[in-house]
């Protein structure tokens, strides 16, 4: 235990799910604020690096902030931006029907994307808790007309408080089903959001980590870019649920809280 938490303190960069790893809801986890204390003291560069789409950087730094965590807005990246990066890349200035909160419409509003009720680009879908029928039926529609399907992650599910909660996987399921399309996800486990942490970060993947609570995400996405990998049992994935993937992360801790304790 102690070489294993020697060898993580010894990277230079620390890329860091939230959900499950810092906070479940409006709950921080034990741990953290000497955790990121640490980060700070030691001088170690760190991103928040989350699914999650429903909140923009300057809305999870405010959440932080009333949990008692003052952290700089520029320390949080979200799928939503990702996949904003993501539409700007292959369709400047283009339009899109989207099903998400305000994190994903201000990520495609800042890179110049308009909200198209008729005929989009692309039907995107997030995280999000105003979800109904019409949307659903509106956006299977348009997706069979032509526009493309993208999800700002492929998570079934996050954790919540009083358990989990259905996450955009589980609500684009019912676009992809009755439309016969399947959409494309940004998130993790998607190399794309490790290429843009390293780079944000500065540090090359062998002195990074990702820390995070999932295995089919967050421990995916590390091994696929090559950085190494712990998973906190702190939130969706119990050790009995490591046994279940073909793959292993290179290490396993209870919580940050080790790291620190």
């Amino acid at each position: 235990m102690e070489d294993i938490v020697e060898k993580i303190r010894e990277k230079s960069g620390f890329i860091i799910d939230m959900d499950g790893v810092i906070y479940h809801g409006n709950k921080l986890l034990p741990g953290v604020n000497d955790f990121l204390n640490w980060l700070e003291e030691s001088g170690k560069k760190y991103l928040f690096l989350t699914n999650a789409s429903q909140r923009t950087p300057k809305e999870l730094q405010e959440k932080l902030k009333r949990l008692g965590i003052n952290v700089e807005e520029d320390h949080f990246y979200t799928s939503a931006l990702a996949t904003a990066s993501f539409l700007a890349s292959q369709k400047p200035d283009g339009s899109a029907f989207i099903i998400g909160d305000a994190g994903l419409i201000h990520a495609l509003y800042s890179i110049g994307y308009t909200i198209n009720n008729v005929n989009p680009d692309y039907v995107v879908v997030g995280d999000t808790d105003t979800y109904n029928f019409e949307k659903i039926e509106t956006a299977v529609n348009m997706v069979l007309k032509g526009s493309r399907l993208i999800g700002t992650n492929p998570d079934v599910s996050g954790p919540a408080e009083d358990g989990i909660t259905p996450s955009t996987k589980a609500l684009i399921a019912p676009i992809e089903i009755a439309s016969g399309k399947e959409a494309y996800f940004v998130g993790k486990p998607n190399p794309l959001m490790m290429r843009i942490a390293l780079k944000k970060l500065g540090v090359k993947r062998e002195d990074a980590i990702v820390i995070g609570d999932r295995m089919d995400t967050d421990v995916r996405c590390g091994l696929e870019s090559e950085i190494d990998t712990l998973l906190v049992l702190s939130g969706i994935t119990d050790r009995n649920g490591i046994d279940r993937f073909p793959y292993r992360p290179r290490y396993v801790l209870n919580g940050v809280i080790d790291l620190v304790d």
